[in-house]
């Protein structure tokens, strides 16, 4: 069963939307390139459409009611949003769910050292990557530094015009005999990917040990605010400089750092903050955390999400424990995450029958996993036959597929943790070349396919 491109469908008028729709989501993950920075902008999305802090609700003694918009933000990394529809929440409510984290290489706590005249940062990546491909290119480094006063100091450092970048370098190929042979795996060892940030002495002539470390120390002191031992409370992530840009002579694609997760997450976000009245209480999670197991106090698996529903629905003089398991059971959602796209260069990885293809629409995952579908979350049948109608009546072009070939490998999404609760899951999203590189590519058009299947998601009653 073939899929048709997707973008056939639309008139010269339409693509001029879908270009304009691209253009925000560009700058988008453009600006925003960590999970702190991908929140505080959805915060001001969400209020500038009308959405209040959850907390000011609580605070105030307010009351919600059908039509009041609400935001509760967790660890400045994760949000939650809700628009409160007319049903009982106990009948269910109709969740988009996404991540807002990317791989990248973090900052060690205790970073900076000098070798021959040299300064390095100590390094570890974070999520799964090809250690390889991050090196001898520039990068930015974004993030915060807390200080022992309570200041909390924002790092951008890479991004702005004017700025210097740094760099993970390579072995040059003269000397690359050994590295070559090397599986790729170890062709980079996680342990060299240490970031080059200096090599200019405090002072002239003088022979003082690491002189070229006390200058770059002496330069975050008095251009950025901090010293040595705030590395221990800093969390600085190393992300490729630049912005994202279009992609092909016919600029039908974007090609940019972190659309895994955030061409999911900002469809959804943008179709939640755009919902209007609605029957079944709509809620969005971007959280952060996936990309190594959804752990932690701001992962998919900590009681946030829970809680929230919990204080919601008190808020609206609908709780109960029983009225919140209900509630949590009824539910239907979409966890929206990257598929991988067919890519001609490498055919032999791909089951053709059963993958996703750039340009063919928003894809969906009955289950992901890996080999005999270990880890997954396998969606029901019936539940896809009533996403496939929704689809259908809303005019969405849509594919089904699957992570590559059964025995070559897999993963997974936040999809299983909500599942737990007994409701109803599917893996949904954007294909994506280059996954989990510095660079990845989506179409255009696949991400405005998956505004308009989110927006028909949280109508639907």
């Amino acid at each position: 069963m073939e899929t048709n491109n997707a973008w056939s469908k639309y008139s010269a008028a339409d693509k001029k939307k879908i270009f304009q729709f691209a253009e925000k989501y560009r700058k988008f993950i453009s600006d925003n390139k960590t999970e702190r920075e991908c929140v505080a902008e959805a915060v001001k999305i969400a209020e500038k459409k009308g959405y209040v802090n959850l907390e000011k609700i609580i605070k105030e003694n307010r009351k919600l009611k059908a039509g009041d918009k609400v935001y509760a933000v967790n660890m400045k990394k994760s949000i939650l949003l809700f628009n409160i529809g007319t049903a009982p929440m106990e009948d269910g409510l109709n969740i988009l769910g996404a991540h807002v984290d990317s791989p990248r290489i973090d900052v060690k706590q205790n970073p900076v050292y000098e070798d021959k005249d040299l300064v390095l940062f100590d390094t570890h990546y974070y999520g799964g990557i090809k250690k390889y491909q991050w090196v001898a290119r520039q990068m930015a480094i974004r993030g915060v530094v807390a200080l022992k006063n309570g200041k909390v100091l924002d790092i951008n450092v890479g991004d702005e015009a004017g700025d210097p970048v740094f760099c993970i370098t390579d072995i040059l190929v003269h000397l690359a005999e050994k590295q070559l042979k090397k599986s790729g795996e170890h062709v980079v060892e996680g342990e060299d990917l240490d970031l080059l940030v200096g090599s200019m002495p405090a002072a002239s002539g003088t022979k003082d040990k690491d002189t070229v470390k006390k200058n770059i120390l002496s330069i975050l002191k008095k251009k950025y605010g901090f010293e040595e031992e705030d590395f221990v409370s800093a969390e600085l992530e190393i992300v490729p400089a630049g912005e994202a840009r279009d992609c092909g002579f016919d600029e039908s694609m974007i090609m940019g750092y972190g659309h895994d997760d955030r061409v999911c997450s900002y469809p959804s976000l943008i179709a939640m903050t755009e919902s209007g009245k609605l029957k079944k209480t709509g809620v969005c999670i971007l959280v952060d955390k996936e990309e190594i197991g959804s752990v932690g106090a701001t992962g998919m698996t900590s009681r946030f999400f829970e809680n929230t529903v919990a204080e919601v629905m008190d808020r609206a003089g609908q709780y109960s424990e029983l009225k919140l398991r209900r509630a949590l059971t009824n539910s239907k959602m979409l966890s929206s995450d990257v598929s991988s796209a067919y890519d001609p260069n490498y055919p032999s990885f791909f089951d053709v029958k059963n993958t996703a293809f750039l340009g063919h629409g928003v894809v969906f995952n009955k289950f992901t996993g890996v080999r005999g579908k270990s880890g997954s979350n396998d969606a029901s049948a019936e539940y896809l036959g009533e996403l496939r109608s929704v689809m259908d009546k809303n005019k969405v072009s849509y594919q089904t597929a699957e992570l590559g070939k059964v025995d070559i490998g897999g993963g997974g999404t936040i999809a299983y943790i909500l599942a737990t609760y007994g409701m109803s899951v599917i893996d949904s999203g954007v294909a994506v070349l280059n996954m989990h590189a510095p660079m990845e590519i989506i179409s255009k058009v696949d991400l405005y396919e998956a505004l308009n299947c989110y927006k028909a998601f949280l109508s639907n009653a």
